[in-house]
């Protein structure tokens, strides 16, 4: 059985950092496994892209096998994409908080 991991739209590679309420333009995600309480910095690569990034970055989080994502907002490429694959999208507007925060609420 693999175990529950979510990802956090985050503006740096920290757990101080702050959610970034960009899906497709956070500079970071934050991959959190529920399991064994440790989490990963993915660098955002398409964060700069001219178009497409909403799409383009669910197909990378698609490879590192989340069940769940915690961002601002979400466009409608990247929320069809996520949806097919049954990932649950949560939209969180506190982006104040830091990602050690959300994290606490996800506990």
């Amino acid at each position: 059985m693999s175990t529950m991991k979510t990802v956090i739209t985050s503006s740096g590679d920290t757990l101080q950092s702050t959610m970034d309420p960009r899906f497709g333009r956070c500079a970071y995600f934050c991959v959190y496994e529920h399991d064994s309480g440790t989490t990963t910095f993915v660098k955002n690569q398409f964060a700069d892209a001219m178009g497409g990034a909403g799409q383009k970055v669910a197909e990378q989080i698609l490879t590192l096998g989340v069940q769940r994502i915690v961002s601002g907002d979400f466009g409608p490429k990247a929320k069809e994409l996520l949806d097919k694959y049954q990932v649950q999208l949560v939209k969180f507007s506190e982006d104040h908080k830091t990602i050690q925060q959300i994290i606490e609420t996800l506990k």
